[in-house]
């Protein structure tokens, strides 16, 4: 998880993940054949994988189709079998059609649906609330959806989430030429990498020292018995 993290560092849209743990009892003895301190044996157990919707940082990048959300929500991208994806990558571009896509060549969604562009279009131009501008005129709003519930979402990628019942964005706020930056902090979780290192150093050296109290306890039987 840790490493994954740190491999997206410089994803656009990235939301990092986190481990969360509870403690699982297992019982080893019944009734008082042990004394109580003795009758369970405690593990770790992995909870649940949870992803931070913490917004990252607003990177300028100065790419007319580049959108980033200063505000909550979620763009919304076509899948292959027609359903929605979201993200909050707005790393977009055009394809050899003209058809806004995202980074992994998605369609990017509108309220009208799909959107394309051509020459006569000329620049462009896409306000805060999402409404898209050119030549021609208003050419639809890219759509920003929400949850009322971000938790809910099933990470299907990198920067992609499924999730059902969206509900449209509210006081949207989109900047144009700009993306939203990942929201994983190097210092953090090179200080995560540490720790788990250290613990894994440390739960392997008890193995290690168990186990040669155990080929002691061992040679010692074999010799009383001798």
């Amino acid at each position: 998880m840790i490493a994954n993290n740190m491999a997206n560092i410089n994803t656009s849209g990235f939301k990092s993940q986190n481990l969360h743990f509870a403690e699982y009892v297992m019982p080893v003895a019944d009734g008082s054949a042990f004394e109580p301190q003795d009758r369970a044996i405690s593990y770790v157990d992995m909870f649940t994988t949870r992803t931070d919707f913490t917004h990252g940082p607003i990177k300028m990048t100065g790419n007319e189709f580049d959108l980033s959300l200063n505000s909550d929500g979620f763009f919304a991208v076509q899948m292959p079998d027609g359903t929605e994806a979201y993200t909050r990558s707005g790393a977009f571009r055009l394809d050899s059609t003209g058809q806004l896509i995202s980074a992994d060549g998605s369609p990017v969604m509108t309220d009208q649906g799909p959107i394309s562009f051509n020459a006569e279009d000329g620049r462009v131009e896409i306000a805060q609330d999402g409404t898209i501008s050119t030549r021609l005129g208003i050419r639809g709003r890219i759509k920003v959806v929400d949850f009322e519930d971000p938790r809910t979402l099933e990470k299907i990628g990198n920067t992609m989430f499924k999730g059902e019942d969206p509900i449209p964005a509210q006081e949207v706020r989109m900047v144009q030429g700009a993306v939203e930056g990942s929201n994983v902090y190097g210092i953090t979780e090179v200080t995560r990498l540490i720790e788990v290192t250290r613990a894994y150093d440390s739960t392997a050296k008890i193995v290690k020292d168990l186990d040669e109290l155990r080929q002691q306890a061992i040679s010692t039987l074999g010799k009383l018995q001798a």
